[in-house]
């Protein structure tokens, strides 16, 4: 197989995108939506606490009601009790913020410390349901990195798809012993695999925004798979990269670019495209 020439590689940098993101990439509404049903009933019996003046008693009262109510008063300072995310006392002792929600002093303590007992007050806020939905909204940016790997890889679903391309997703090489063997046994999952009438393709698929050590690590290790897979009678290693943080890697893509004969972007990926219709695929 050939290897590639600078001039395309030149061609193949200048392609790439700045942002495979859609409008849909920005927030996941359905998980947004389920993580606050998970504690709208809770969050509604702390409604109770707007615009109380003697926030003491309230709280009390409530506490006496149902001591459970208070274990969500964490996401309203946009923390996740799953995070166990630890404060410094005024007596100078680590403890866990959670600490503070197992008595109704500890709640009183948190609400005045936090800043929270002002908002109760001063009815700042009048409905912690839709209070708490603005809050998963900005937790949920945090996951974008995620997504944009998960946005990749439904991007290149959405291409073979339109082009009439078979495929299986999230195959490992375990299922093909001989591969596997030329991995030195290490279980490795692909992206997607696609089969034609001559070759097996294993696909790997990622977008960079961004520089960094992630794509410098990724672009090492396929430049060391890469050769193994294509050793293996039959089958074939493919790589569809995009993304301007390769700018910022630019010796590494270059040394993966020139060595692996199989990688694309989303602009030339139309070439594998050609190559699969060409060889022809399987009838199920």
């Amino acid at each position: 197989m050939s290897m590639h020439t600078k001039e395309q590689f030149d061609i193949f940098m200048s392609q790439l995108l700045e942002t495979n993101a859609t409008l849909g990439f920005y927030c996941d509404f359905n998980k947004i939506k389920k993580n606050v049903s998970d504690i709208e009933i809770s969050l509604n019996m702390l409604n109770y606490l707007l615009g109380q003046q003697d926030l003491n008693s309230a709280v009390k009262s409530l506490w006496e009601r149902d001591k459970k109510v208070f274990e969500v008063l964490q996401i309203l300072i946009a923390v996740r009790d799953r995070d166990n995310k630890k404060v410094v006392t005024t007596e100078g002792n680590i403890i866990p913020i959670k600490n503070y929600l197992t008595t109704c002093e500890g709640i009183i303590e948190y609400l005045e410390k936090t800043g929270l007992s002002h908002i109760f007050r001063e009815k700042s806020i009048n409905n912690l349901v839709d209070y708490v939905f603005g809050v998963e909204a900005g937790l949920d940016t945090h996951a974008r990195k995620n997504r944009s790997g998960d946005l990749m890889e439904e991007l290149v679903e959405d291409i073979f798809g339109k082009n009439g391309i078979k495929y299986k997703k999230e195959v490992y090489s375990t299922d093909y012993p001989k591969v596997h063997e030329a991995l030195d046994g290490d279980k490795k999952r692909f992206d997607f695999v696609v089969e034609t009438n001559s070759c097996t393709y294993l696909i790997e698929v990622n977008f960079y925004s961004d520089g960094g050590s992630k794509p410098n690590e990724v672009a090492r290790a396929y430049t060391e798979l890469a050769p193994k897979v294509n050793a293996v009678d039959g089958f074939t290693f493919v790589w569809i990269t995009d993304g301007v943080g390769w700018k910022k890697a630019k010796s590494m893509i270059t040394a993966a670019y020139m060595t692996i004969p199989n990688v694309y972007n989303l602009t030339d990926v139309k070439e594998f495209i050609h190559k699969v219709k060409e060889e022809g695929q399987k009838d199920d």
